[in-house]
């Protein structure tokens, strides 16, 4: 039996926003990717990995983004890829390997003065229909902030779902690290913004890439990784008028109607090709 998997990488609030409306006009279309076998979520995408496996309809979510009075309540804060990258630019510069890189990043994001912790995990909380983890095969990635390992979440891990979902979207430098047990995390998208390599033993894969950082080719050699196992993979961006909508600052929640708008137009232009992925 054919194995797809489904990789919803980060972006902020207006990724959450793009991804979800990109998935409401594939239903619309009539495909689900909840016919997946494997769901892997990063940052802003394991919000929305979280929230379209929570029993609430993509439709529901999709008005949760679109309309004013029904969006979720939101800090808001800047990001950019190229200021992510001035940011850490020293630990890119000066680190011996990724492992020291993500500690280097680890090590500034607790330093660095944000929220208090509880504050912004009542945010994630108010983000998540549901706060119990669903029976698909979902798992939310984080990096612990000491030691730079990535930590996979899942419904067998023990920890609760919105802790993963904080830990995953902790951005650092803008968030603080989340507590679990002993250790404390930061975002997902540390070690990749995609993880697509989390993907591996699935013959069809969908990765959403919302943000592209300048000079990287991680997500280009996780791909070729997954092609060279025999894996059909595509990737899919937002286009122009998506990335217009999303702006430059994609932690800014005023953007969040205007690119699930786009997304979902996107979607359900896209649908067509992507008939592979179900047949």
């Amino acid at each position: 039996m054919t194995r797809r998997g489904v990789v919803l990488g980060g972006g902020g609030v207006a990724g959450i926003a793009w991804e979800t409306g990109y998935l409401t006009g594939l239903i619309e279309a009539g495909r689900s990717v909840l016919d997946a076998d494997l769901l892997v979520g990063t940052s802003a995408g394991s919000t929305v990995a979280a929230q379209i496996t929570s029993g609430i309809g993509l439709p529901e979510l999709y008005q949760r983004q679109v309309d004013p009075s029904l969006q979720a309540p939101e800090l808001p804060a800047a990001l950019d890829a190229e200021a992510m990258s001035e940011l850490f630019g020293s630990a890119y510069v000066e680190a011996t390997g990724p492992l020291d890189m993500r500690r280097r990043i680890g090590a500034l994001a607790l330093r660095a003065p944000t929220v208090p912790e509880a504050e912004r995990r009542a945010v994630i909380a108010a983000r998540l229909p549901r706060h119990s983890w669903p029976a698909l095969d979902l798992r939310i990635v984080a990096v612990d902030a000491h030691t730079g390992e990535e930590r996979v979440f899942d419904k067998d891990s023990g920890v609760d779902l919105v802790d993963a979902v904080a830990a995953s979207c902790a951005v650092p430098a803008t968030w603080p690290p989340v507590t679990i047990g002993a250790r404390r995390y930061v975002d997902g998208g540390v070690r990749s913004l995609e993880n697509a390599d989390l993907a591996a033993g699935c013959e069809r894969v969908l990765v959403f890439q919302v943000m592209e950082v300048p000079e990287s080719h991680e997500l280009d050699d996780q791909v070729s990784t997954l092609r060279a196992s025999g894996a059909r993979v595509t990737v899919i961006r937002p286009d122009e008028a998506a990335k217009a909508a999303l702006g430059p600052n994609l932690l800014d929640p005023a953007v969040r109607g205007p690119a699930a708008k786009a997304g979902h137009e996107q979607g359900r232009r896209e649908a067509a090709g992507l008939a592979w992925f179900w047949a």
